[in-house]
């Protein structure tokens, strides 16, 4: 890992794939939690992710985030990444601080999809907390929620709005991709099977674990096994019927969903 101050942001480099900022899914776990790391670190030393950019070196990321261009931030940057990149099981890494020319690459884009897991640490980040750790992403669900919809009204585009579907199964299955989407849930972000049922009352909460239930048989939902509790994230193999539900209403025929209570 590599940070580098260029006079008027902060440049960083990571050892994944430079794909990752059209395609969320091309890592496994730990290289993005690696990545958000590496936001939060940007962040801590001053930067604004939210005004993230990404592109390659060599096949490489790169990060820019404008907003702390001196040689010191760059300093900050690497010893807060010690501290961000601890909150990871078993993963081993150092950042060190290296001189711009070294990052020179081409043209740095935003990251594509409104709800890019990028995008989601950068909000994380900059509301304080620490996107490597899963708990403190899900401390911060409103904030990025809220960013989301903030993103999607300045871009002159109308939101889904699965919440009006007059069918209250396919209802409950539309909220849980929509919110699980929201959160860059893609499979680097996964979360408690528990939470489906969050913003859910009385009888939905049973009928919304029923639904994550047909969700992960269908495999529209994928399940991470190695943690203790079960957690769950969204299929990117699946992302164009996810997307489909969504915006449209139309569910995989192979998802059975529950009758309705």
């Amino acid at each position: 890992m590599g940070i580098a101050a260029d006079g008027s942001g902060l440049l960083a480099v990571a050892p994944v794939d430079a794909a990752l900022r059209a395609d969320p899914a091309v890592l496994p776990e730990r290289g993005w939690l690696l990545v958000a790391a590496l936001v939060g670190a940007l962040a801590e030393a001053g930067a604004a992710v939210t005004e993230l950019r990404a592109g390659g070196l060599d096949g490489r990321l790169v990060l820019r985030a404008p907003g702390a261009g001196e040689p010191e931030d760059a300093e900050l940057a690497v010893l807060a990444f010690d501290e961000q990149v601890a909150a990871i099981d078993r993963l081993r890494a150092r950042a060190l601080a290296l001189p711009p020319e070294l990052l020179a690459t081409g043209e740095l884009r935003a990251p594509i999809g409104p709800a890019h897991p990028l995008l989601v640490a950068a909000t994380v980040a900059a509301h304080g907390g620490r996107p490597a750790d899963p708990a403190s992403v899900a401390e911060h669900e409103d904030d990025v929620l809220a960013a989301l919809a903030a993103r999607a009204a300045a871009s002159g585009v109308a939101a889904p709005r699965p919440h009006e579907d007059p069918d209250p199964v396919r209802r409950v299955a539309r909220r849980i991709l929509q919110r699980l989407d929201g959160m860059g849930k893609w499979g680097g972000y996964h979360t408690e099977f528990s939470h489906l049922a969050r913003g859910f009352a009385g009888n939905e909460r049973a009928l919304a674990e029923a639904v994550g239930e047909a969700l992960l048989a269908a495999e529209v939902l994928r399940e991470k096994p190695s943690v203790g509790q079960r957690h769950v994230f969204l299929n990117p193999g699946r992302a164009g019927d996810i997307r489909s539900a969504i915006d449209d209403g139309v569910l995989p025929a192979d998802v059975i969903l529950p009758p309705a209570e």
